[in-house]
């Protein structure tokens, strides 16, 4: 790709961090879709962006499929190249009239739908016990606040590291929290009691880490707003040491919150509202973890499901 072509590349980066406010990690994927997309065309010898016609993107998903891409990473590549294509197509002169290309080559190039896999959760026991250990320091009240807030309302990652130690984001008076979620949408969830209490216990510790200046609600060790990663490490280390013997990650607490929430209250509708999700169908796949946990109880309980021995 010659440099002139490669210079879009970083507006189409900015344009998605400022305009469509997308994710740190939704930018992180689709800096490495296009670089590997940018290689794809440097290896046809492409040099600029109205060379790539339908053809070209097709191959370029073969050839990751090729390379071992499953159909989920293919799509997300594909999106990427898409996204990238339409802003391209954005009025980028003066007068706001010239697009840099006349079409979308991405549009129409399809592949093989990728199964849907359950999302992974852990059983109300397993919570408790993750959540039931001792806070003897600053440190340990933060994680509890972090993971008791997590599975109380749902959250995102990006959403909790991204709230404010102020009533415009948690106001624990009112047992509420305002997030700001995908597609710029605000929504204000209600905090359980045990995440109210964790959160009042961290916020006397606070100070012991959080710089002067700083506005987030959890500080890293620096005293800094924590990071995605931090988050992700200490919610790992905490399964380990709590022995729940499986790799428990952040979104493992929301998938578990909408399941636990599901199985007893049976209303589809106002998960889908707690979680953000912009169409039902997104929700209804905890609708299959549910019978999923339904059908296990059958089987081992109802006389005329129980296998016999030798049947798969």
């Amino acid at each position: 790709m010659d440099e002139s072509a490669l210079a879009w590349l970083p507006r189409f980066f900015s344009y998605l961090s400022g305009e469509r406010r997308m994710s740190p990690h939704t930018d992180s994927n689709y800096r490495r879709d296009l670089k590997r997309f940018v290689a794809h065309c440097d290896k046809y010898g492409i040099g600029d962006w109205q060379q790539v016609d339908h053809q070209h993107v097709r191959m370029f998903a073969a050839a990751e499929h090729h390379h071992g891409a499953n159909a989920r990473s293919i799509q997300r590549r594909l999106s990427a190249i898409r996204s990238f294509y339409n802003f391209l197509l954005r009025p980028h002169d003066e007068n706001g009239k010239l697009p840099v290309v006349k079409a979308n080559p991405a549009i129409g190039v399809t592949v093989p739908k990728a199964k849907k896999e359950l999302p992974s959760t852990i059983d109300v026991d397993q919570m408790a016990r993750l959540l039931s250990f001792r806070t003897d320091d600053e440190v340990s009240v933060r994680d509890k606040a972090i993971m008791e807030l997590f599975y109380s309302s749902g959250l995102r990652l990006a959403e909790l590291v991204g709230l404010d130690n102020d009533k415009e984001h948690i106001d624990l008076d009112d047992r509420t929290v305002r997030v700001h979620g995908k597609g710029s949408k605000d929504r204000i969830l209600p905090v359980g009691r045990q995440a109210v209490d964790a959160i009042q216990r961290w916020l006397l510790e606070r100070s012991k880490l959080a710089s002067v200046n700083t506005r987030a609600l959890f500080v890293g060790k620096r005293g800094d707003r924590i990071s995605p990663r931090t988050v992700q490490k200490l919610v790992a280390a905490w399964a380990r040491r709590q022995g729940l013997g499986v790799h428990v990650h952040p979104h493992m607490f929301r998938h578990s919150f909408a399941t636990h929430l599901l199985e007893s209250s049976n209303n589809l509708r106002g998960v889908q509202e707690l979680l953000g999700h912009a169409k039902i169908a997104t929700t209804q796949i905890y609708t299959h973890l549910d019978f999923q946990h339904l059908a296990e109880i059958y089987e081992a309980a109802h006389p005329r499901a129980r296998r016999k021995k030798g049947e798969s």
